[in-house]
């Protein structure tokens, strides 16, 4: 991995704090990393024993990022700096057009380098990820991934019948309905059982669900 930091001039231990935490934070990422840590405008107190932090630990750790630093023994005192962080690697594309409802195999996806700070938000990372998913819409070859254009593939499907079951103390009893949607394992759906009697159920298996499990 190559890491190139762009050092400022205004509070050096600060900055440095923030960079040596967005370098940690960036371990894994990509092959090569370029942080620029953006100084306060503001002439601010030395802040003794920073310490770094993400204000939200779901943040993505590229591309424009917030960071948090405690000031003091005590940490009370916190201020925020601005940092860009490029991260360039590999991310995988589609090798060929995908149709809507195709399950992804390894020959269908293709390994691109690039500045992955630039990538849409939810862009899948990892190959391995995408593979034995299906694609939920079509998809022409060159395309980046992101979470919401792929899902697991559904072990019930809209309009099938299915095997419900259910189980309580002493007993457990099996019977047949119609799955009103389409569903993954562990996802709950609605089943209709008769005219009158629709209920939410678990999907357990291959056109089987689960009831009072």
């Amino acid at each position: 991995m190559f890491v190139t930091f762009f050092a400022q001039a205004a509070q050096p231990a600060v900055i440095e704090t923030v960079q040596g935490f967005l370098y940690e934070q960036s371990q894994g990422l990509g092959d090569e990393i370029n942080i620029e840590v953006i100084p306060p405008r503001a002439t601010l107190p030395a802040c003794e024993s920073p310490a770094a932090f993400f204000p939200n630990a779901s943040s993505r750790r590229w591309g424009r990022v917030s960071v948090g630093v405690r000031c003091g023994a005590d940490g009370r005192q916190v201020r925020y700096l601005q940092a860009n962080v490029q991260v360039f690697g590999s991310y995988p594309v589609t090798a060929t057009d995908i149709d809507a409802g195709q399950r992804i195999t390894e020959a269908m996806l293709e390994s691109r380098q690039g500045d992955l700070s630039q990538l849409p938000p939810y862009t899948v990372m990892d190959a391995r990820e995408l593979i034995g998913l299906q694609a939920t819409r079509s998809l022409r070859a060159g395309t980046t991934l992101n979470e919401h254009q792929v899902r697991e593939i559904p072990s019930v499907l809209r309009g099938q019948r299915v095997s419900v079951e259910a189980k309580g103390r002493g007993f457990r009893v099996s019977r047949e309905g119609e799955a009103l949607e389409d569903g993954v394992h562990g996802e709950t759906i609605r089943v209709r059982l008769s005219r009158r009697e629709i209920l939410d159920a678990v999907v357990v298996g291959q056109q089987r669900v689960a009831v009072g499990f």
